[in-house]
C-alpha cells in the first residue's frame, strides 16, 4: 500500500435495532438496571451514554420494558423527551440485579459479540504501511546504525512476521523495535471497549496501552436524532498499539485473567496488542524458561490464530495479528533451539558501532545538546578509556558521556565542552569497571 489512506478500509456500523448489537434484549436490560444498582439515579440520556448505545434505536424501548415489568421507575424529568427522564431501581429490579451480579459485576460500555471483533480485527490486522529504503532512513534518522544492521530492518518489517533482535546492551534494540512501531502502525485501528462471548465478559480496551483517537463522527452514545450517519459508539478508535513488557512477564500474562471478585475477564497482552506491534523486552529475564515462553507462541506464530481458555473450561479461537519483536541481550544459542529460530522469520544482531559510527554518535549528541564537537577531544576519549582500557564500543555511550558532561558544567559554572578535564570526570564518574 502506497499510503495511509488506503490503509483504513473497516468502521463499525451504525447500530440501527437491537439486532444490530448482536446481543439479547435480556443482556441489554441486565446492563441498565446494573448501572441503576450502582449509581442510582439516571437520565436515559446518561444510560444511553455508559452504555455507548444510541438512546431513540436501543435504550429507549429496554428502559420502558424494565418499567412496565416495575424494575425501574421514573422520578422525574430534566428537560423535554423520554431521554431526560430520571430513573431509578424498584425493589423488584434490586432483586433480579443481585442475581445477576453473581454472574458478574461488569456495568460497562454494551460488548461486542466474539465474531464480530475477530472478523473487525483479521480485517484491520495486516493493514501496516510497507516501507522502503527512503522511509526507513527517515523513520530511523535519530539513530546511527551500522549499514550490516539497517539493511536488515526494511525486508523484517515489510514481512510483517516476527522479529528477533539480539546484540549487547546499549546498542539501541528497544529504540529501534519502538521506531518500527512508529513507521509502520501510523493508521488507526477500532477495537471494542469489551467483547462477549458465553455470557461471559472480556475487558479488550486498555488506558495505559491504547491511545484514543478523536472521532468527529462517533457520536451515537445516548444522542436523539438521526442515527444513520453515526457509527456503534462500542467501538472506540485508537492508535495501533504497540505494547512493550520486559521482566515482569509471565505465562498468565498471556492468558485470559479472570477477575474472581468481579466475575469478568481481562484480555491478555497478546490479545491488547492485536493489530499491532508486542515486544518484549529483555527477553531471557522473565521468571519462567525462555522455552516456556517462546513454546507459548508457535501455533500463533505458524498459524495466525491463538487459543484463550475460559474459567469455564471452553477455548475460543482469537485472532493473533501481530507484529511479534524479541529483543534480548543474551546469545540466542543460550536461550533457545535451533528449531524455534527457524520458526523466527527474521534475526537481527544489533552490533556495537565502529570507531567511525561511535564519532557519528558523538557528533549527532553534541548538536542536540547544544555543545560544540570536538575531534581531538573525541580522540582522547577513545585511547584513553577504550583502546587502552579494551572496554566495548556502546551506541548510548556518547549520550550519557554528554549528559554527564553537562551535569558536571552546571555544577561548575562553566561552559559545557569536549575538554580533556571534563572528559576525564565525566568518564570517571560513567563508567564502572567490573
Amino acid at each position: 500500500m502506497n499510503s495511509e489512506q488506503n490503509l483504513q478500509d473497516w468502521t463499525p456500523p451504525p447500530i440501527k435495532s437491537l439486532e444490530d448489537t448482536g446481543l439479547s434484549r435480556v443482556f441489554i436490560e441486565d446492563l441498565a438496571l446494573k448501572m441503576l444498582y450502582f449509581q442510582g439515579e439516571l437520565t436515559g440520556h446518561e444510560i444511553a451514554e455508559l452504555m455507548h448505545l444510541p438512546f431513540q434505536a436501543i435504550v429507549s424501548s429496554v428502559m420502558d420494558s424494565l418499567k412496565r415489568e416495575q424494575l425501574c421507575e421514573v422520578k422525574g424529568a430534566g428537560g423535554l423527551g423520554s431521554a431526560s427522564f430520571r430513573y431509578t431501581i424498584t425493589g423488584k429490579g434490586i432483586a433480579r440485579t443481585r442475581e445477576q451480579l453473581e454472574r458478574t459485576t461488569y456495568a460497562g460500555p454494551a460488548p461486542v459479540p466474539w465474531d464480530d471483533y475477530v472478523q473487525a480485527i483479521k480485517t484491520q490486522g495486516g493493514k501496516q504501511l510497507r516501507v522502503t529504503p527512503s522511509i526507513m532512513k527517515q523513520a530511523l534518522s535519530h539513530l546511527i546504525l551500522e549499514e550490516s544492521v539497517f539493511s536488515k530492518i526494511g525486508p523484517a518489517v515489510n514481512s510483517g512476521k516476527s522479529i528477533f533482535l539480539y546484540g549487547p546492551p546499549g546498542n539501541g534494540k528497544t529504540t529501534i523495535a519502538e521506531s518500527i512501531g512508529r513507521m509502520v502502525l501510523k493508521n488507526d485501528i477500532y477495537i471494542p471497549y469489551a467483547v462477549e462471548v458465553d455470557g461471559q465478559i472480556i475487558k479488550v480496551y486498555d488506558e495505559i496501552n491504547h491511545v484514543a483517537v478523536p472521532e468527529e463522527n462517533f457520536g451515537v452514545r445516548g444522542g436523539t436524532g438521526s442515527l444513520s450517519h453515526k457509527l456503534d459508539g462500542r467501538w472506540l478508535r485508537i492508535r495501533r498499539p504497540v505494547i512493550m513488557v520486559g521482566g515482569e512477564l509471565t505465562l498468565d500474562g498471556l492468558e485470559l485473567v479472570y477477575d474472581a471478585n468481579n466475575k469478568f475477564y481481562e484480555a491478555p497482552f497478546q490479545m491488547k496488542a492485536n493489530g499491532g506491534m508486542f515486544l518484549i523486552d529483555d527477553f531471557g529475564r522473565q521468571q519462567i524458561r525462555p522455552r516456556d515462553l517462546l513454546n507459548r507462541w508457535i501455533v500463533p506464530m505458524e498459524k495466525g490464530i491463538d487459543f484463550l481458555a475460559l474459567h469455564t473450561g471452553r477455548k475460543v479461537e482469537a485472532p493473533f495479528e501481530v507484529l511479534i519483536v524479541f529483543s534480548t541481550n543474551l546469545p540466542p544459542r543460550d536461550l533457545v533451539d535451533e528449531a524455534f529460530l527457524r520458526r523466527i522469520r527474521h534475526k537481527i544482531e544489533v552490533t556495537s558501532p565502529s570507531f567511525e559510527g561511535y564519532r557519528d554518535i558523538f557528533k549527532v549528541v553534541c548538536r542536540r545538546r547544544g555543545i560544540d564537537y570536538d575531534e581531538q577531544g573525541v580522540r582522547y576519549l577513545l585511547q584513553e578509556y577504550y583502546i587502552k582500557t579494551k572496554r566495548k564500543l556502546r551506541a548510548n555511550h556518547p549520550r550519557d558521556l554528554v549528559d554527564q558532561i553537562t551535569d558536571i558544567a552546571q555544577y561548575l559554572g562553566v561552559k559545557p565542552q569536549l575538554t580533556k578535564e571534563l572528559l576525564d570526570r565525566a568518564a570517571d564518574a560513567y563508567f564502572v569497571d567490573l
